[in-house]
């Protein structure tokens, strides 16, 4: 009897202790520290202003970070693979200037949005190209086409400001969709999410991306075109900065050389908040997902109660470098507890 009982006390220790290592793994996930995180940054604002929590407000809010959310999509896949781009928001520029100039030309609608994303595209391919034809750094390649792109548009426009667009242009960036208070751009996002979130997640290519980002010399050994999934990340980027400046113009229907400037950063901070590794090889798009909302409605939140642009900046700083720390701490922890688990075994 004594054994017996013995057992049956050993069985349900075992049994606690999976339990506790069950909850132990699933609440040190990065995305469920995120949705913690945003619950309790939900709760703080409704609790502080009684214009936090508006279904119209929350709705409104969006109309702020869903260009930044859009382009931290293909971002994930440049982060992905070990590589950054830091030109995106001069790519930006430059296709604004391209759609302010053709506007003003008197192109319609179709046309500006196929220039905007040709440009968009041609810009993020010799990104692509230059990295991997030169052998060189991504981050020094991008610093030197950012002040390029940049420059092209600041010589081209100058201190000028393109205002005219035709009729019905500003709906992609203004409007809601029909019947609803849910803007276009949201709904957009959304979409674009859901497929970069099959791509990654559920198909070859998706794959590959992993395989780069954990060791390139090792995926390029199993057959993976290591070069030529890089170019094909930065020329979707590019065809995204060309997108994103289409939905940028369309919203504040002005197009200057400064525009989108210091997107670059805020864009990366999406990516590496939502848990994409800086180093590669490891991140989801839900986390990424996660990761834009908590920053947007942040900032809502933080400008409904008058917070400086000072404290936001400092806030959102402090939140990126929690997110560069945490998974590094998180992964430490679990390998010290495997550690004495195994031990005391």
């Amino acid at each position: 009897m004594d054994e017996q009982r013995d057992l049956v006390a050993k069985s349900r220790l075992i049994n606690e202790m999976s339990l506790k290592n069950r909850l132990i793994e699933f609440f040190t996930k990065w995305e469920v520290l995120l949705c913690i995180i945003f619950a309790s940054m939900f709760i703080f604002f409704t609790l502080k202003t009684p214009y936090f929590l508006d279904w119209f407000n929350l709705m409104n809010a969006t109309f702020q970070f869903s260009e930044k959310a859009i382009m931290a999509l293909p971002m994930i896949f440049i982060i992905m693979c070990g590589d950054i781009d830091i030109s995106i928001a001069s790519i930006i520029a430059l296709c604004a200037y391209v759609v302010g100039s053709a506007a003003q030309g008197g192109a319609s609608i179709p046309s500006l949005i196929a220039l905007s994303l040709l440009v968009g595209t041609l810009a993020g391919l010799f990104n692509g190209l230059m990295i991997t034809t030169l052998n060189m750094p991504a981050i020094a390649v991008t610093l030197a086409t950012q002040s390029i792109f940049r420059g092209i548009s600041i010589g081209l426009l100058g201190d000028q400001a393109r205002t005219s667009f035709p009729e019905g242009f500003g709906f992609f960036g203004q409007e809601f969709i029909k019947g609803t208070i849910i803007p276009f751009e949201f709904v957009l996002y959304l979409v674009l999410m859901l497929l970069f979130a099959f791509i990654l997640h559920k198909t070859t290519y998706g794959r590959r991306l992993y395989a780069i980002g954990n060791s390139a010399e090792a995926a390029r050994f199993s057959g993976v075109n290591v070069k030529l999934t890089r170019i094909i990340n930065f020329t979707i980027t590019g065809f995204f900065c060309g997108l994103t400046a289409v939905l940028l113009a369309s919203r504040i229907l002005s197009v200057r050389s400064n525009i989108a400037t210091g997107w670059d950063l805020e864009i990366i901070t999406l990516v590496v908040l939502g848990g994409v590794a800086i180093t590669g090889g490891r991140g989801t798009v839900f986390g990424v997902f996660l990761g834009s909302l908590l920053v947007g409605y942040l900032k809502f939140g933080m400008g409904l109660l008058k917070f400086s642009g000072t404290l936001m900046t400092i806030v959102i700083g402090s939140l990126l470098i929690s997110a560069v720390l945490l998974p590094r701490l998180l992964d430490l922890y679990k390998a010290n507890r495997k550690l004495r688990l195994q031990a005391q075994r």
